[in-house]
């Protein structure tokens, strides 16, 4: 026996939207989004969409199973399609690809049947064997495609991936447009399958040869040409599945890191839409006109210092903890970043609804941090180097870290390098120290996973091993009485928060600038960048028309 599966309705989605809004109002009285007023006009077709892909100056990759960069990510929207996507409206995940989703009596297996009017770029329709290829790819054995934390759960992922089975057991065909995927616990396979790294793709265009420079995808616009480092375009694709959109005829994206450059670009009118820095936000918000396009959001992201727990002295807990005592944030946050950014008191992020309200941050204490560095035999201190990028966020938080951690005999010496390397440095277990922003959400699990010791090390960057950890990950995903879910999900947080793998910074508050011209942009609180770009229109302003 199934259950037929509302697709706006998907299971304990409700309960988890309240918890999300509830928990991110209390905890810093910020709502997950506030936005402008949108007005109820009719979409107007036409013009090139300018949207920006931030945070790197140049993208990974154009093929989106192999990177999980939020800037490529962005990118990916405007080509690709996954099984579901993140509805702001609702602050939850929906159905996209399938037009009808049922659950088995067990909650384990969920069957899908696909619309019968998506196609790709190349002009052959969707089936579900294309999906069932696409998440066999990312799970082949010996691949580091970025999705594989998400479809690990899948029944017989592990034995496909580890080369012990010739097939993934948990994905069936059924028809040309209906599969099913059973997993070994209780999941929400929304919260797991709406990233671009499970993107449906064709698997005659991947094994062309030229994916990586000509990627066909089944979204709403076509790729037509990537200049690296400068810019990506397309053009609008008439046979996209949703009716009616997108309702620009072209899309480009801008390419950099270079904040003071969006500034510029877009108080010239050549950026429909871009992301602000620290000092552009205070900018914006004092200007009578600027401000009234902005829109704030509380991402579902964790700003931290990561450490590689396997180079000492990091593997000893009194020395992670001694960083996270000897450092004032609330300086840092308000003086440097000013305020756009919330002080972080564990790794689930304020939006998430495994935030748990009532847990006290690390407090600015260097005394303790003396103390304990004592305890760990350091009280002579010790020296360590901190990869970073050049950026506000990364190596201008670790200058202003700098003067705490010597006043406790602990120095940091940046190592400055671009995005990719540090991603690259990050995953081979190369850097010592590190700085990041990490997707924490929507799933709190998922989240968490960051740190199972079963996982390999492009998600568990850190290589924690605590079996009690991984142990309460399962006992979490092992039971579906959504209290007890939360309770143990909140208790795994606090277990991280005091085993502090990472130095604990700050949750995002992400901020746009939209023209008043462009309409329909959505307040993302995964990602802020990631924009469903099928929505946005353009009214009879915009210069680009």
């Amino acid at each position: 026996m199934t259950r037929k599966i509302d697709p706006m309705l998907i299971s304990r989605r409700r309960i988890l939207t309240a918890m999300l809004a509830s928990t991110a109002l209390a905890a810093t009285g910020f709502a997950p989004m506030v936005a402008r007023a949108q007005d109820s006009a009719e979409p107007q077709t036409g013009g090139k969409l300018r949207l920006v892909a931030p945070y790197g100056s140049a993208l990974q990759s154009l093929d989106p199973h192999a990177t999980y960069e939020s800037q490529d990510m962005a990118v990916s929207k405007a080509f690709h399609r996954s099984l579901y996507v993140w509805d702001s409206a609702s602050n939850s995940v929906v159905p996209d690809l399938a037009a009808e989703v049922e659950q088995s009596e067990d909650g384990k297996t969920f069957t899908y049947r696909l619309h019968d009017n998506i196609y790709f770029h190349n002009g052959r329709q969707v089936t579900a064997d294309d999906v069932i290829w696409s998440f066999t790819r990312i799970l082949s054995p010996g691949s580091s495609f970025s999705g594989i934390p998400n479809l690990s759960g899948i029944v017989g992922a592990r034995d496909f991936l580890d080369g012990n089975a010739d097939q993934i057991e948990g994905l069936k065909q059924i028809d040309d447009l209906s599969f099913s995927i059973t997993f070994d616990g209780f999941v929400e396979p929304g919260y797991l399958l709406f990233d671009a790294v499970t993107s449906i793709l064709p698997k005659e265009a991947v094994d062309g040869g030229d994916f990586l420079s000509n990627p066909v995808g089944c979204g709403p616009f076509v790729f037509a040409e990537h200049i690296e480092g400068s810019r990506i375009s397309g053009t609008k694709f008439d046979k996209y599945y949703k009716q009616g959109k997108p309702y620009a005829d072209e899309i480009e994206f801008t390419i950099t890191d270079d904040y003071s450059a969006l500034d510029l670009a877009f108080r010239a009118g050549e950026l429909d839409a871009t992301v602000l820095g620290e000092s552009a936000y205070v900018l914006y918000t004092q200007d009578p006109e600027l401000s009234k396009g902005l829109i704030e959001i509380a991402e579902m992201f964790t700003r931290h210092m990561g450490m590689n727990l396997e180079v000492e002295p990091f593997g000893d807990v009194r020395v992670r903890q001694a960083i996270n005592y000897a450092i004032d944030r609330d300086i840092i946050i308000e003086k440097l970043l000013k305020n756009k950014a919330f002080k972080a008191v564990g790794w689930l992020p304020t939006p998430s609804s495994g935030f748990d309200p009532d847990r006290a941050p690390y407090p600015f204490d260097p005394e303790k941090a003396k103390a304990l560095l004592d305890e760990a035999g350091l009280s002579d201190g010790f020296e360590f180097e901190a990869w970073v990028t050049d950026s506000t966020s990364s190596l201008g938080v670790l200058q202003a870290m700098t003067p705490y951690l010597a006043a406790v005999g602990i120095t940091a010496t940046p190592k400055v390098v671009e995005a990719g390397v540090l991603v690259d440095a990050i995953n081979s277990g190369e850097a010592t120290a590190w700085f990041r922003s990490n997707g924490t959400g929507p799933d709190p699990i998922s989240a968490l996973r960051s740190f199972d010791s079963r996982q390999p090390r492009s998600k568990n960057r850190a290589a924690y091993n605590d079996p009690a950890f991984d142990a309460m990950l399962d006992e979490a995903l092992g039971t579906t009485d959504p209290d007890k879910r939360l309770a143990l999900i909140r208790q795994a947080d606090g277990h991280i928060f005091e085993q502090a793998p990472v130095w604990f910074h700050n949750y995002n508050k992400a901020v746009l600038a939209t023209q008043p011209w462009v309409h329909g942009v959505d307040g993302n609180v995964t990602e802020a960048a990631i924009i469903e770009v099928d929505s946005v229109w353009l009214d009879e302003n915009a210069p680009s028309r």
